[in-house]
């Protein structure tokens, strides 16, 4: 063991009263345990500078038995009352306890007394100290005692079954543990770490998932449904935003570890992206210049067209999404690129458009954007056209971003036998994305959710 001077123990004392650090932050910079330096702070400012004097006096069974007394009347942890009373080390009390409870302190202190007295004194009746007859003691103290020897009885027994019979002199810590795992349904774990003399730290080093209750229990039962309900879709930061959402209070990083430790994983798949050369025709100005933000509701529109295959066969969708929320709020299938897939889209979106309201429409090249009868309805209803750069997706990367995760979620994830179930599967999706799927900028909202609440 590592001896240190008076100094020493003065300096880290002062550091940590001094800094308002924690006691691991300044424990490394002194390369001592933290338990150390909370040992030594606690005592410093219970007994002042005589609390740093190194101790090698022997305690009378007097002495030891006020000490445990305060302990157990004021429930004090053996830290605790090792610093009140400027012992050097906490462990020894454990020893004192299990001498208390065998009557072995009783035995000493009556051979103390008898020792220091000159001569007899026939009229006075020689009894033992109120401090350790056990019709003196307190009902809870008496109680103490009782399950103590019970565990201390029970502890041998066992140890006995469990070698069939034969005795061993000194068992290993590993085998203590084992032993005290097995009896914890019947004593308490302090009482039998007492009768095998086993420190709390070394049995939690073998047994310490085993022997204590899973608290996160309900937490990870909850995850594993949010994650069910959204099929996989959520990482770690949708999933704690959801979990606040049901009145959890947990940070990140602990969402992160419980996931890893229940295999839970975003199963999301990256998207690929392949880019379109549009027609060389006309083509508007990209007046949306990718500044995808908007400060309120159908101020700024974006739209495109991607391609699904099924069984041989091909679907395309043609939506409409809000840059304020990340709503879809229009859309259009077909299992043909004609105009009317688009053209539908664009009338069903304007139906949802408050009379007030003329957002810019921002789209790619593409040659459903340069019909005349698209670039006339948009005229008529008072919408600007915004359009990308030539084969620049980035110019339209928020409809892409939406398409990427339409698909990583939901189209790359499922089996699909014809058009018609992924044209059903597409439509609850949406309604999904919509109303439940959080988004983390919208502050842990839904799209639906986030426009209610700013209205």
């Amino acid at each position: 063991m590592t001896k240190y001077s008076k100094q020493f123990k003065l300096s880290a004392i002062e550091a940590f009263l001094k800094r308002g650090r924690g006691f691991r932050h300044v424990a490394n910079q002194f390369q001592i345990d933290p338990t150390l330096l909370r040992r030594w702070v606690v005592a410093y400012q219970q007994h002042g500078r005589s609390s740093l004097e190194r101790r090698h006096q022997r305690h009378s069974a007097e002495f030891k038995i006020t000490v445990l007394h305060r302990m157990l009347n004021d429930r004090l942890s053996q830290r605790a009352a090792a610093a009140l009373f400027n012992l050097g080390n906490s462990s020894q009390l454990g020893r004192w306890l299990r001498q208390y409870y065998s009557d072995g302190l009783a035995n000493q202190l009556s051979v103390e007394k008898s020792s220091t007295r000159t001569m007899p004194k026939p009229s006075a009746k020689s009894s033992k100290p109120a401090a350790v007859r056990n019709e003196d003691l307190s009902p809870k103290e008496l109680l103490e005692k009782v399950r103590m020897l019970e565990a201390e009885n029970a502890y041998p027994k066992k140890a006995r079954g469990v070698r069939g019979g034969e005795a061993q002199a000194d068992p290993g810590s590993k085998e203590k543990a084992q032993l005290i795992t097995a009896l914890r349904r019947q004593f308490r774990l302090k009482y039998l770490l007492i009768a095998a003399g086993l420190p709390r730290s070394t049995y939690y080093t073998y047994f310490g998932d085993e022997g204590a209750e899973d608290k996160y229990a309900p937490l990870k039962q909850a995850m594993r449904g949010i994650q069910e309900h959204h099929r996989g879709r959520y990482g770690y930061r949708r999933m704690t935003a959801a979990l606040r959402q049901k009145g959890h209070v947990i940070n990140g990083k602990k969402v992160r570890r419980l996931m890893g430790e229940l295999d839970l994983k975003c199963t999301v798949r990256p998207k690929k992206y392949k880019s379109y050369r549009g027609l060389m025709d006309e083509a508007s100005p990209n007046t949306m210049n990718r500044e995808f933000a908007a400060d309120q509701p159908n101020q700024k529109w974006v739209t495109d067209v991607t391609e699904f295959k099924v069984a041989g066969e091909k679907l395309y969708l043609s939506p409409v999404l809000d840059l304020y929320n990340g709503e879809i709020v229009a859309y259009q299938t077909d299992t043909r690129p004609r105009y009317t897939l688009v053209g539908t889209m664009l009338e069903r979106a304007l139906e949802k458009l408050p009379a007030d309201s003329k957002p810019m429409l921002h789209s790619d090249q593409g040659w459903h954007y340069r019909y005349p009868d698209y670039r006339q309805r948009l005229k008529e209803a008072g919408l600007e056209q915004s359009m990308s750069r030539k084969g620049n997706c980035l110019d339209n990367a928020a409809m892409e971003s939406f398409f990427g995760t339409l698909k990583s979620e939901y189209f790359y994830r499922e089996k699909f036998e014809s058009i018609e179930q992924l044209r059903a599967g597409i439509d609850d999706y949406i309604r999904y994305y919509n109303h439940e799927r959080i988004k983390m900028k919208l502050g842990g909202l839904s799209p639906v959710a986030y426009r209610a609440q700013a209205a």
